[in-house]
This record gives C-alpha cells, structure tokens and sequence, in this order.
C-alpha cells in the first residue's frame, strides 16, 4: 500500500501552509477554504497527506481532506522535530520543514487520522475554557490573599470577589454542558467509571472527553504515557543514575485530578491502598507512593472502560477464592 502512494508533505501555520510534493514540488497556500481547495485540485487520486499537530492550525485543513476522502495523517511535532535532527537537516524553514515531514511518510509507518466525533471536540473546548478560567480564578484569589495579608480594604477586594465568583459560576456552567454531553454519549460508561473508589464524576467526565471514551488506546500503557504518568529511567553505564520520575507530558489537568483523587483512593480502594503500603513500607517516599496509585486509577478506569463492567472493590480476592 505504501509503494504505490504519493506522500505531501504539509507544514500548517496560522495565515498558511506549505506543501511539498514529489511530483508538484513546493507550494505556499493560505490556510483557508480557498487554499484547501487548490490544493485538492493538485492531489492525485493516490495522494496521502501528511503534517504535524499544530495546535488547532491544522485542524480545518485535515477534516476538509478528510472529508474529501483523500487519506491524512496526522504526527506528534516532537517525532518529526528528531526525525529532522537525526538526518542532520541544519535548514529551518516551512519549505523543508514540508519536505522533511514528506520524506518522514516515505520511510515511517503511518496511521491514518479520522477526526473525533462532534461531542468530543466540543468536550475538549469546554475542558480548555475550564481550565483556563479556573487557572484565572487561582490567579485572582491568590492576589485578594496578598491584599489581604497587607492588610489593604475597600472597593479593590469587592471587585476581585466579583470577579472569582463570576469565574465560578462560569465554570459550573460550563461542566454542566461537558455532564450533559457525555451522558448523552457514554452514559454508562461515566457511571462505571464513577464506580471507581477515588474517582469522581468531574474526573471521569476528564477521562472520556480527552481519550475519546478511551477508544484511542490498544493498552493502558498507552493512556498512562499521554496522560504524562508513566516513569522515565535515566542511566547509562556506571555514571549516569537519575532519579526515574513521571514524563509529565499531555493534560496536566488531568494528572492533577488524579492525583487528588490518589489520596481518598488509598483509604477506600482496596487495590489502591494495598499498592500505597507496599511501596511506603519499602521505604519510598509517600509523594511516589501517591504517584502509583494515580497510576493504578488510570489503569483501573481504562479496564472498565473496555470490559464495560463496573468496578468490583473485591475482584482479586473473588478471583482467588475461586
């Protein structure tokens, strides 16, 4: 299949994109209907599209050749960042950047991108303008803190109280519509989740809306890697022995979330505190303790998700029984 395919190689921006192509060569288009469909009209019927995650510059242009039924994919800027670094390409602009992405299709396997479905996406915008206005209340409260220590009074204080109660309401409005959203979608889903001793609605409405009811992961190796909670090892011979910690990367969110829930899960999930004094009665720190636990949560909520069964606080020691 990939021998008889053309791979272009696209490089999104916010006003445009550039395209690389073995047979066209190199095109600069604006990043708009008109540019998408010029460059539709370039396309040969065994064209594959290829470029980087770009934020949300990427996004209209993807669906659109989607919806025209030409193939895209659609890769981790990170993977493309050291694919260019290991050929020792030293050019950094958007013509190269279009023709490394291009030559990255020609000798990578792929995966074929298909957009999330509607709720999903409006999901993840309300989850962004969650955590957007929480991050502004915390801001705000931690300056009306500050004023307060100086002991300052009157008309400023009012104005920073309206303003986080303001933010407050917003929120609650907003996580009544990403509640809404989901139980319309994955109902039962939500509730086995909820299930969970440790994780509460708000957090498993988190984890369906940003893994698309966990459909996007073969593993639950794979979910704790996106959500940044899986450890690094750093060591190399007799000299190098870092300290191993979590990569931290994808929704911090979501990590924090679970982090909290960490601590009710180790008093009243069985799996969960038998895991935290394993690892505390072997002399770790309760912090890296806490950090497993979040571990196990994400993986209990992903084998839920997938069995489509509730959760069973005692299912190991039923399993030994029999």
């Amino acid at each position: 299949m990939y021998k008889s395919k053309e791979f272009i190689g696209i490089d999104v921006s916010k006003d445009t994109f550039d395209v690389w192509s073995p047979s066209f060569g190199h095109t600069c288009l604006d990043n708009t209907r008109k540019g998408f469909r010029k460059l539709k009209k370039q396309l040969k019927e065994n064209s594959w599209c290829v470029m980087e995650a770009t934020g949300s510059y990427h996004q209209l242009l993807a669906r659109y050749l989607y919806d025209s039924q030409i193939i895209v994919s659609v890769v981790n800027p990170m993977v493309i960042k050291r694919f260019i670094q290991m050929k020792l390409q030293h050019n950094k602009t958007d013509k190269s950047d279009a023709k490394m992405i291009a030559l990255y299709a020609r000798e990578q396997p792929l995966k074929v991108w298909e957009p999330d479905p509607q709720y999903i996406e409006q999901c993840k915008i309300l989850n962004t303008n969650i955590a957007l206005f929480f991050k502004q209340s915390t801001a705000l409260k931690n300056k009306l803190h500050s004023l307060i220590s100086k002991g300052v009074k009157g008309f400023v204080l009012q104005s920073l109280k309206r303003q986080i109660k303001h933010l407050q309401k917003e929120i609650t409005v907003l996580e009544s519509h990403v509640e809404t959203l989901i139980k319309d979608h994955e109902s039962e889903m939500l509730t086995n989740i909820s299930s969970i001793s440790g994780i509460g609605k708000k957090t498993a409405m988190m984890l369906i809306s940003n893994t698309y009811a966990f459909k996007s992961f073969d593993n639950y190796k794979q979910v704790t890697a996106f959500f940044g909670l899986s450890p690094i090892e750093r060591t190399s011979g007799s000299s190098i022995r870092g300290r191993s910690r979590i990569s931290k990367k994808g929704n911090p969110m979501v990590r924090n979330h679970l982090f909290l829930c960490s601590f009710t899960a180790c008093e009243y999930n069985p799996q969960c505190r038998a895991l935290y004094q394993r690892i505390v009665d072997k002399g770790k720190s309760k912090k890296l303790a806490l950090i497993a636990v979040s571990n196990k949560l994400l993986k209990q909520a992903f084998a839920i998700a997938k069995s489509g069964v509730p959760y069973d606080p005692n299912y190991r020691s039923r399993l030994t029984i029999q």
